[in-house]
């Protein structure tokens, strides 16, 4: 008996460990086909808003708040919302979630595309969020549980990831041409075909996976949860617009005081929604970190970017989609180049000199001058993209096999949370203090016999200056004040987006250390997460 019950452990050991380098078989790989699909449309769908927000402003004529919110508050309600879905996912099934999701995801998007104000476009964004946050953590808790092998699932998560940059480089191409021929609401349209055919051949091709011992859903989590991003992005969002507003302070506090419970809560439930021990492990802690300072930062530069192409450069839809190619052709490169980089340098290096790379291109984009912004905007994106492609996938590997697999839906959750929090955060906060100095700098060449209402339209947005420069009779004056005003707003927010990127880059340093000495092929980024 003594020599059995020594065996035992080590036979269910060697079980495990060859469990865990199976290979994938033909039926995963075209699974992860499925599952790309919508990743796809999800950054096709928020490159494609950003295309039509021009055409958007021109027909509904939205204020500058309103104009945030049918951008943002589709990455608000996908953060508040992750959590909650990837715990429903783990319980429910992985499958089954993706699949309503995307059934949803398919009537928000009809609803959007027919909306006729400014207030009904919002709420069909909302919709459009809800669904929306049943997405990423199913399909990436799918890959953890459906790709065992460690370099296997490295390449599956890159592929993941590609899928995003795909969908951004498909999106201004599909916007572009639909925004030249149709209106607006078509970009929203794009969307439902991948959708059918996602429901028509997941049921087939998707395997089911559920944790068999998943507890009951504790309902207070499930609205504290919610209640607190949405309450902490509402908060940031009035104050960032109206400066110290009470209104704001308020929400805010009532935010961080629903995350403390959260929080709380969470640590003493036999299932809970977070596991709030994974932040004990540092590796752990600077994927997450450098994860939201980059989502952060990239998002909050990038609407500048898409209305700097239209609004001041003066390129079609179809042209500045076709400007944007190079960011998500870079971004794919980078993501499948990813686990090679990581067996070659580790985890640390990849996470570091890609956020080192990162925050060049951020410089680069800083540097945009006339004549030449085309060219620095470009190459500033490039710069980006390949730093911030291989951070993402590493990052990504890192946090979802920190949790067991019966668990990768919450784990995946909290690293899509982290991601849409940062860059719906990046939209609302980075966006209003961008704006905040393009009124600053614009108000003084406001001419002072100008309308007060027409004042106030030309210091909303660029689209509302370039609409009232054109009924001005002063050879274009205030239309180039407007555009130089914008450019600088710009390039004040990529210098801060530089500054992020180098602060990520000493945390992963620091965090990390221990973990990247060893290149991945020899220790595996599972052992670099346990660091």
């Amino acid at each position: 008996m003594p020599f059995v019950a020594v065996m035992e452990p080590i036979q269910q050991k060697r079980m495990t460990t060859a469990a865990a380098s199976a290979k994938a078989s033909r039926r995963e790989w075209i699974g992860l086909a499925i599952i790309a699909l919508p990743c796809l449309v999800y950054a096709m769908d928020l490159t494609v808003l950003n295309l039509a927000l021009p055409a958007i402003s021109a027909q509904l004529d939205p204020s500058a708040s309103q104009l945030l919110w049918i951008v943002d508050i589709y990455g608000f309600l996908v953060a508040g919302f992750l959590i909650t879905m990837g715990t429903l996912g783990d319980r429910l099934g992985r499958r089954r979630l993706l699949l309503a999701g995307a059934a949803a995801f398919a009537v928000a998007s009809v609803l959007a595309a027919f909306a006729r104000s400014a207030e009904m476009l919002i709420a069909m964004r909302a919709l459009l969020g809800v669904a929306g946050a049943t997405l990423a953590p199913s399909t990436l808790s799918l890959i953890r549980n459906m790709f065992h092998d460690e370099h296997e699932r490295q390449f599956a998560i890159g592929v993941w990831i590609a899928a995003f940059s795909v969908g951004g480089a498909v999106g201004p191409l599909v916007g572009g041409v639909l925004l030249q021929w149709f209106w607006w609401g078509a970009v929203f349209l794009a969307a439902v075909p991948v959708m059918v055919l996602l429901l028509l051949l997941g049921p087939r091709l998707l395997p089911e996976y559920r944790d068999p011992e998943a507890g009951r859903l504790d309902l207070a989590s499930m609205v504290q949860s919610p209640g607190a991003v949405l309450a902490v992005v509402y908060g940031l969002k009035r104050i960032a617009e109206y400066g110290l507003d009470p209104r704001g302070i308020a929400m805010l506090l009532v935010g961080v005081a629903l995350g403390v419970l959260f929080v709380r809560r969470q640590r003493h439930l036999a299932y809970p929604f977070l596991d709030v021990t994974l932040f004990r492990r540092p590796a752990f802690s600077a994927a997450i970190v450098a994860y939201a300072l980059t989502g952060l930062a990239m998002m909050g530069v990038y609407i500048f970017m898409t209305q700097y192409l239209q609004l001041v450069l003066g390129l079609t839809p179809l042209q500045a989609g076709v400007a944007t190619i190079p960011w998500s052709v870079c971004f794919t490169v980078g993501s499948l180049l990813a686990p090679r980089l990581a067996r070659h340098w580790g985890a640390r290096r990849v996470m570091v000199r890609g956020l080192l790379l990162a925050a060049v291109g951020f410089g680069i984009t800083a540097m945009v001058v006339p004549p030449y912004g085309l060219w620095f905007l470009v190459a500033g994106m490039i710069a980006m993209s390949i730093g911030l492609a291989p951070v993402m996938t590493v990052g990504n590997e890192l946090i979802i096999t920190s949790a067991p697999p019966e668990r990768a839906g919450a784990a995946s959750a909290l690293s899509e949370t982290s991601a849409e929090l940062s860059g719906a955060l990046g939209i609302a906060v980075l966006g209003s203090a961008g704006m905040l100095l393009y009124r600053m700098w614009l108000g003084p060449a406001v001419p002072a016999a100008l309308d007060p209402a027409d004042g106030v339209r030309a210091l909303a947005t660029i689209g509302g200056a370039m609409s009232v420069a054109g009924g001005l009779a002063d050879d274009g004056v205030f239309a180039e004040a407007a555009r130089a005003s914008f450019t600088n707003a710009m390039r004040a927010i990529a210098v801060f987006g530089a500054v992020m990127m180098l602060a990520a880059a000493w945390m992963a340093a620091r965090l990390m250390r221990d973990g990247g000495a060893t290149p991945v092929a020899e220790t595996g980024l599972d052992d670099v997460a346990g660091a």
